[in-house]
Parts: C-alpha cells; structure tokens; sequence
C-alpha cells in the first residue's frame, strides 16, 4: 500500500511538473513573439520619424500604430507600405497631387469615398483624405482589393499609381507595363528593409 501511494504522488509530481514546464514554455514563446513584435513596431517608429515631414512625436506614433496593425491584417511587411508612403507623398503631411490625390497614400477623393464602408472607415467627405490614420486605412485597403483583383503584387502598385482601368487598358494592348513607379517603390523597400533591419 505505501508503495502505491509513494507510485501515485510520485506521478502525481511528474505531471506537475511537465505541466508546469509546458506552461513555462508558452510563456516564454509568447514573451519571444512579443519582443520581435516590439522590435518590429520600434523599426516602423524610427523610419517614420526619420523620414516625416509636418507630424509630432505622438502622431508619429499614432501612425506606427496604424501601419503596423494594418499590416498584420492584410499580411504586409511594414516596410513595403512604409516605401509606398514614401514614394506617394515623400511622408509629407498635407500632401495633395496636381490631379487631387490626397495624405500620405495619395488617396484620390473619388476611390477614398468607394473604398471607406469596405475598410471600415467613417467618409467625412474629401477632408477625411488629410486624416493621416484614416489615409492609410483607405490607401491600404484600396492596395489589397488590387492585389485580390490582378493576383500579382506588380500589377496591383501599377493599378494603384495609374488606377485600375488604365492598367487594364495597358494589359489589353499587350503593351508593357510602366515600370517607372515600381521601381521606385522596389528601390524605397530595399533601402527601408537595409536601414532598418529588424
């Protein structure tokens, strides 16, 4: 009987302990995940300080929010939306284009208006284009529905730059493709990706 009784609380402890090592371990892997995420965010911070033209520290921060998470939502690297803005509006505040595209992605009233109930964002008429947050929201949403449509991440930054139309006019004539802007954008990301490695 005493041996039966030292067999149960022996195993009793062994599967303490391998619960409390299983549990030890999630919590360090989730620790581990939550650092790389904080790296990740302080990288997005610093190139967005480093390049802003017009924004405080705390809208600075609002927009590390804003880019970080809606990257995760649509699977983005961080520092490919960041090389879009930079190439868009040159992270200028105010920004807007001799053909009205407005905010840091260069949103266009008409395509802000069409893309805001499918982004969950509230329209508050062009204006809203100048809320950076809500710019981005819209600008990357709107990036998204082009990948999802021409199921080719070339093709949706050319649809972005020259609107969706006129790329399928392009495509139609079997004319190549303007490459001009995706390069740039390529350049931007590769400079971005080199300067602020994670």
């Amino acid at each position: 009987l005493m041996l039966v009784v030292i067999y149960l609380i022996q195993s009793g402890l062994l599967v303490y302990l391998i619960s409390d090592k299983y549990d030890l371990e999630r919590q360090i892997g989730f620790q581990q995940k939550r650092i790389t995420e904080l790296e990740s965010k302080l990288q997005v911070f610093k190139a967005i300080e480093d390049f802003q033209i017009g924004f405080t520290e705390d809208e600075v921060g609002e927009l590390t929010n804003v880019i970080y998470s809606e990257s995760r939502k649509y699977d983005y690297d961080p520092m490919f939306i960041l090389a879009v803005i930079l190439t868009e509006s040159s992270f200028k505040r105010g920004q807007e284009s001799h053909v009205g595209a407005r905010g840091l992605m260069q949103v266009r009233p008409f395509v802000g208006e069409d893309v805001a109930p499918r982004a969950g964002v509230d329209w508050e008429g062009s204006e809203t284009l100048f809320q950076p947050e809500k710019n981005v929201r819209l600008g990357m949403h709107y990036l998204f529905e082009q990948i999802l449509k021409f199921g080719d991440v070339k093709k949706a930054l050319v649809a972005y730059n020259l609107g969706e139309a006129r790329l399928r006019s392009i495509l139609r004539t079997e004319k190549e493709m303007p490459s001009k802007y995706l390069n740039k954008v390529m350049e931007n990301y590769k400079m971005l990706k080199e300067t602020y490695k994670v």
